[in-house]
């Protein structure tokens, strides 16, 4: 398992459409999406920069892991998202080398991508995603 690039950097906001503006207007990026992943009670809207994403995350339920994550530690960085191969192969080594796993199985995602977290006591406090197509 070795990670192709940074799929994308998760940040956590309060108002997406707020976010939104200041991404476009001050650092000059264009907001290419803006979809609502139900099951993670989330919108998201995606910017590109290079080969490299910025995903907003704004909580549609103030019970979701967004509500609750900026409930404890506020907007700011939520996590960073690795593109591989395999998600399925990238999670069962990453268990075999005794990471704690949020999914044990992979899932769908935001753009349609399959996605599966590592926990954050295992990762040194940076809760990480693994991105893939298939």
């Amino acid at each position: 398992m070795k990670p192709t690039h940074i799929e994308h950097i998760g940040i956590a906001v309060t108002n997406l459409e707020e976010s939104i503006a200041y991404y476009e207007n001050v650092m000059g990026l264009e907001c290419y999406a803006i979809e609502e992943v139900a099951d993670q009670k989330v919108r998201t809207a995606f910017f590109r920069v290079g080969d490299t994403k910025i995903e907003l995350l704004e909580s549609t339920d103030p019970e979701g892991p967004i509500g609750k994550y900026i409930e404890k530690k506020g907007p700011g960085i939520h996590h960073l998202a690795f593109a591989v191969d395999r998600v399925e192969d990238s999670l069962k080594h990453a268990e075999k080398e005794g990471i704690k796993l949020i999914d044990q199985v992979p899932r769908r995602g935001a753009e349609g991508l399959t996605i599966g977290f590592l926990h954050p006591k295992s990762t040194y406090g940076v809760l990480t995603e693994f991105c893939g197509n298939e």
